[in-house]
């Protein structure tokens, strides 16, 4: 197309809401009328199972689970009035809690007011609360956020020396459903013996945000901590950023909580709209369908051209790759669905991949994320007329040419500034669009077998080093990798077992390896004193 007709295109297919300040451009994503066209039925019953789920339909068959989350930021929609009053409680239980954390009525032991708060959770639990305090938190915030999202022990530990002389003033947030999610049970189990080595009462530093009935809710109140905050079993942890997972922690470093419920709200109107140029969510995925022929043949690169959304592409992986990324279809066919995520922000792009994403292997298509305001305050020029803000729309407009001319596709979604409407805006418009597309390839976008998976395998590896200790502590004289996994029956995992072994060594946990370690077959084990 010459420029004429991509201005046209652009004028053609460019959505715009006055309300929200909020724009998406899907005119550099290759699609025709025809193609529109032949979509339409498949939107029209998109459509119709977003508006079942918001009803209440089962809409997670494998677990037999309602999927709520837009019940969330608008508690009318909730199917009953025990879920309504269920969620308007909540929500003000958070904004009562903040308010106390705030004023000094809820106070560490010592005296004083909390000054940090250390969010210990994983996955949803954490990629959305992270996100949000990167785009949102104010430059000084009542409580400065620290992340424990992993059961790295170095990575603990760092988290633990940036907080330093501050933990008696720290806050925890211990969030898991289930309450057995190994990473954030052991993240809570180390931040409590550091409580303890310090003669600190933990419990009167934490509280819970979990499901009901779970093990994490009995030891909150067995031990008594400060309060607990439900985790409902129809939010799903990649779209519970809008439950008390994102709220409690964002509401205590001075995030506005009911300003982005009310932008995700006002999303959600726009998104319930049943054609596709007037629906913002149904664009988006029109655009992904169009991009990877319906089967995620494309990575999806998200380039925010603002520093405070940097994370936004790594919370959207989560989202994104998880709902979408499938073996199985509804109808139980096998389909391996899904689309890649990844992303940095402009114009750090410019000098990381943007040469092979011009150049190189043409399998993604982007997504500019463009910011209108520049900063709060006045305007400062760095040449005649132009300014930093000037710089990072030109790299923008300029990466988006580039590629342009290399048949590299794009979509540029525009906001007015980065704020609480915005941010909740944005949440909910990729969660619609998620739901929708899910549907439009026939998959459940709302459960994640992969992932239990994972966990399991995980049980198994630790399984297996139990019995390889228990099996060296009663074994009296140096023996084989291979004798030993024999003698636990575990001759078929013979790697596993190595590298765990190995690992325990590097670690001085007891296990003694000696031979050629460039052939572990040569190696003997053994353990101290036998």
């Amino acid at each position: 197309m010459d420029n004429a007709q991509l201005w046209q295109r652009y004028q053609d297919w460019l959505y715009y809401n006055e309300e929200l300040g909020f724009y998406i451009d899907i005119s550099r994503i290759d699609f025709d009328d025809a193609f529109v066209a032949q979509m339409e039925p498949k939107f029209d019953k998109a459509f119709q199972d977003i508006a079942a789920t918001e009803a209440g339909a089962i809409a997670n068959p494998d677990e037999n689970r309602m999927v709520g989350h837009y019940w969330l930021r608008d508690p009318d929609l909730a199917p009953t009035a025990e879920l309504k009053q269920d969620i308007v409680e909540t929500q003000n239980k958070i904004i009562d809690f903040k308010e106390k954390v705030h004023s000094g009525v809820i106070c560490p032991p010592s005296g004083g007011k909390f000054t940090d708060i250390l969010s210990i959770g994983i996955g949803g639990s954490a990629l959305g609360p992270q996100f949000v305090a990167q785009a949102l938190a104010p430059h000084n915030p009542p409580l400065k956020i620290h992340f424990l999202d992993n059961t790295d022990p170095a990575g603990i530990d760092k988290v633990l020396t940036e907080i330093g002389d501050r933990l008696p003033y720290t806050l925890v947030s211990v969030i898991s459903k289930s309450g057995g999610t190994p990473e954030t049970r052991n993240g809570m189990l180390e931040v409590k013996k550091v409580y303890e080595d310090n003669g600190l009462d933990f419990s009167a530093h934490a509280f819970a945000i979990t499901g009901k009935n779970s093990k994490l809710e009995a030891v909150a109140k067995e031990e008594r901590w400060l309060d607990i905050f439900p985790m409902r079993d129809w939010v799903g942890g990649r779209t519970s950023e809008l439950s008390a997972v994102g709220m409690a922690a964002a509401a205590l470093q001075g995030i506005y909580v009911r300003d982005m419920l009310k932008g995700a709200k006002m999303m959600d109107a726009l998104t319930r709209k049943s054609s596709i140029k007037e629906n913002p969510a149904a664009l988006l995925a029109l655009a992904w369908y169009a991009a990877g022929h319906g089967k995620g043949e494309k990575d999806m690169v998200i380039l925010p051209y603002k520093d405070s959304l940097l994370l936004f592409s790594r919370y959207l992986q989560q989202l994104i790759m998880e709902s979408l990324g499938k073996e199985k279809d509804l109808d139980g066919k096998t389909v391996n669905q899904g689309i890649a995520v990844y992303g940095n922000k402009g114009s750090t792009d410019q000098h990381a991949y943007v040469q092979q994403l011009r150049e190189g292997v043409n399998n993604f298509f982007l997504t500019f994320v463009e910011v209108l305001e520049d900063r709060e305050g006045d305007t400062v020029e760095v040449e005649s007329n132009i300014s930093s803000g000037d710089y990072l729309l030109g790299f923008l407009l300029g990466t988006r040419e580039a590629l342009s001319e290399k048949q590299r596709e794009s979509i540029t979604i525009t906001i007015p500034q980065v704020n609480e409407i915005t941010v909740g805006a944005l949440i909910a418009l990729y969660e619609r669009a998620v739901g929708i597309y899910a549907s439009l390839v026939n998959i459940n976008a709302y459960h994640q077998p992969g992932v239990e998976a994972g966990k399991k395998a995980a049980a198994s590896v630790l399984d297996i080093q139990t019995k390889l200790i228990e099996e060296l502590q009663n074994t009296q004289t140096p023996i084989s990798l291979e004798d030993l996994a024999s003698k636990i029956q575990a001759s078929d995992r013979l790697e596993i077992a190595y590298k765990i072994l190995r690992h325990l060594h590097a670690n001085q946990r007891g296990v003694i390896l000696e031979g050629n370690f460039s052939n572990p077959d040569s190696l003997k084990v053994s353990w101290p004193g036998n």
